[in-house]
């Protein structure tokens, strides 16, 4: 069933809970006060319901029904529509899980529709019916308290993504995997980024609610409420814009540290290679010389002189212990 919750309030408690939404709009007739809708992946047919009833904008009630929106908040009439980015972090997988929840807020009604499980709107709605005093300040002050909600659930994926960053930065100078390294920075990079995508319009959002709030006679209670959730939004943008500097400089300096290891396992390979072509060398000069007197060919003076042996010997020994100095002297034994 799309309708989770549903009721009407007057002066700011619950005077009936309607069972669908045509129950809900003659109670609104009846009683007056406020009606509080909230849906959950609604079907168009109750989405249209809602439109023809509020007199909703066509094109907010398509943005509603296709979903995949950005965060903005659109003034048509004396309607009010935003779509928020509810998010929560799961920190085994390091990913933030997004949802989309909509809002109408109109003069006497406040209608939520949510694509995603997150928020918990029923608690904001047992908050806010524990205080009838905020209840009674209207639709704006529903909508603010679901504002607060969202912002509040950023909080822990602020967190979150703290703690995998201090975990990267331990394994950016420790023995980690390279390849593994590399990829948790791109990953949780991409996530900030999303996350940077879903936060930062609030800003600007709340800014223009808070301008507006003159013109359209908000309560000074609620006026306040909006500059305590600006305040909070402004550091979360802070935070975030923070984290993706540090994944980036984290992902330079790892970058930077596998080419030094790389070069330095280089180096260490071309000294490894130098030291076997010092070797290969040195027994070359008396293997050439020993190669030159095994040819068996008759006619080789050497073979018959009595210091052809002792003279071949020394050959080999100086040809080896010369090169053996050379290359000791170039380090490269």
């Amino acid at each position: 069933m799309a309708l989770i919750d549903n009721g009407v309030y007057v002066h700011g408690r619950r005077v009936e809970t309607p069972k669908n939404l045509d129950e809900t709009y003659r109670s609104l007739d009846a009683h007056g006060g406020i009606a509080w809708i909230g849906l959950y992946r609604p079907s168009p047919v109750e989405v249209a319901s809602v439109a023809r009833e509020f007199d909703l904008h066509p094109l907010a009630v398509e943005d509603a029904l296709s979903g995949h929106q950005r965060s903005k908040v659109e003034r048509y009439g004396d309607t009010l529509f935003a779509v928020l980015r509810p998010a929560r972090y799961r920190d085994e997988q390091e990913s933030i899980e997004f949802g989309e929840l909509h809002l109408f807020v109109g003069p006497d009604f406040v209608v939520t529709i949510r694509h995603a499980e997150s928020p918990d709107l029923a608690a904001v709605r047992r908050r806010m019916e524990a205080h009838p005093e905020l209840l009674a300040m209207g639709p704006e002050a529903v909508f603010y308290a679901i504002l607060d909600e969202v912002v509040d659930g950023y909080e822990p994926i602020v967190t979150g993504l703290l703690n995998d960053i201090d975990e990267i930065e331990d394994q950016l100078f420790g023995d980690s995997d390279d390849d593994a390294l590399s990829r948790r920075i791109y990953e949780l990079s991409r996530e900030v980024i999303n996350f940077q995508r879903a936060v930062h319009p609030l800003a600007g959002m709340l800014e223009w609610l808070r301008r507006g709030s003159e013109k359209y006679r908000i309560d000074e209670e609620l006026q306040r409420s909006l500059r305590d959730v600006l305040d909070h939004v402004i550091r979360v943008n802070e935070r975030v814009d923070s984290f993706r500097a540090i994944l980036e400089n984290a992902l330079t300096v790892h970058s930077a540290l596998v080419a030094r290891r790389q070069t330095e396992a280089g180096l260490a390979q071309n000294d490894e290679i130098k030291k076997i072509s010092s070797w290969a060398a040195i027994i070359f000069a008396p293997t050439l010389v020993g190669t030159v007197y095994g040819m068996n060919f008759e006619v080789m003076p050497e073979l018959h002189w009595a210091h052809g042996y002792p003279m071949a010997i020394g050959a080999m020994a100086a040809f080896a212990v010369g090169l053996y100095g050379v290359f000791k002297y170039k380090k490269w034994l």
